[in-house]
């Protein structure tokens, strides 16, 4: 079956990103077709988009987060229905289309009391928060937590789930007005990394005492500095790349600083199987239904209009979670 989807044949710039006739094949054994109401816009995509991350071969799909109905059902697929609503953030990249293939056991179920664009918005945002908090460092009542981009899709989840967990939340943002958004998610200090010194900062709100865990999605420029907000034994969790790859340094470092830890995860080392998947996101799914996160879907664009969306992603103009539209 045709339908139209974003191609790349290059890497380089949000222009690389071609909006393409595609004909999309019957689902071989254990896959299903998804028709997609909405698709999410992420970090990974850029990184994908550049090389950074490199896919799988060129030209391309991009895209690992999406939406909407299972359209047909392959062989072996026993658990799955055509008309099913479903979500997913996994690879292989190629949601960035109207249609596509998936293995059935990367997806899950969207339950009734979550409409198509708020799935497509919090899977791969939301999963990712839930291994953060839930997983690679389980945040306790009354830890003390560091998240840069806290007004952005991940920042927003974390900062209201944190809360709901009883800690107390730091955030870097970049504005006033993401200061405003910040705290009005759960973020109990907002700070403006452009105006004052975040490690200082960070110091002077904890007493010296410095804070249990920083989740750190930047990277090269906040590196060093996250690494002097930890408290003794403190981890540090690098997990994204926005301002580039974070610089080789000597482990003996992490020693004289208080015995630091530091990981480098990635959500697909969690999400890895069926029960993986199912677990994280029915967690995900729990706290939002029930009202303890908010997912904030502060932008939308046509999916034939995703350069527009990536540029401005880039430039940090964006805020909360991003949606593409069939079109």
């Amino acid at each position: 079956m045709m339908c139209k989807a974003i191609r790349v044949h290059e890497y380089g710039g949000a222009d690389v990103l071609q909006w393409e006739d595609v004909d999309v094949p019957e689902p071989g054994p254990g896959e299903i077709q998804v028709r997609h109401t909405a698709m999410g816009l992420n970090f990974i995509d850029v990184y994908m988009r550049t090389g950074l991350y490199p896919l799988p071969a060129l030209p391309s799909g991009i895209g690992l987060e999406g939406s909407g109905f299972v359209a047909e059902v392959g062989e072996a697929v026993t658990d799955l229905e055509i008309g099913d609503r479903v979500a997913y953030a996994s690879p292989p990249p190629g949601a960035y289309a109207e249609l596509r293939n998936i293995e059935a056991d990367r997806v899950v179920k969207i339950p009734d009391s979550i409409n198509d664009k708020t799935a497509a918005a919090m899977m791969l945002q939301g999963m990712t928060a839930q291994y953060l908090l839930r997983q690679t460092y389980e945040v306790q009542p009354g830890d003390t937590i560091l998240i840069h981009a806290a007004a952005g899709g991940v920042g927003l989840i974390v900062c209201q789930w944190a809360k709901y967990l009883g800690a107390t939340v730091i955030g870097t943002v970049g504005s006033p007005e993401k200061a405003e958004l910040a705290k009005a998610h759960g973020c109990d200090h907002a700070v403006l990394y452009r105006e004052e010194n975040f490690k200082d900062r960070v110091q002077d709100i904890t007493n010296g005492e410095g804070v249990a865990v920083v989740y750190d999605s930047i990277g090269k420029d906040t590196f060093m500095d996250s690494l002097g907000c930890l408290q003794m034994r403190g981890t540090m969790v690098t997990y994204g790349n926005a301002s580039g790859p974070v610089d080789p340094f000597e482990p003996g470092i992490l020693g004289k600083m208080g015995s630091l830890y530091v990981t480098r995860p990635s959500l697909f080392n969690y999400a890895h199987n069926k029960d993986s998947i199912t677990a994280m996101a029915e967690e995900l799914f729990d706290v939002v239904s029930g009202g303890h996160v908010k997912i904030e879907i502060q932008q939308e664009y046509l999916l034939s209009n995703v350069a527009q969306a990536h540029k401005d992603l880039e430039a940090r103009k964006t805020t909360g979670s991003t949606i593409l539209l069939p079109g």
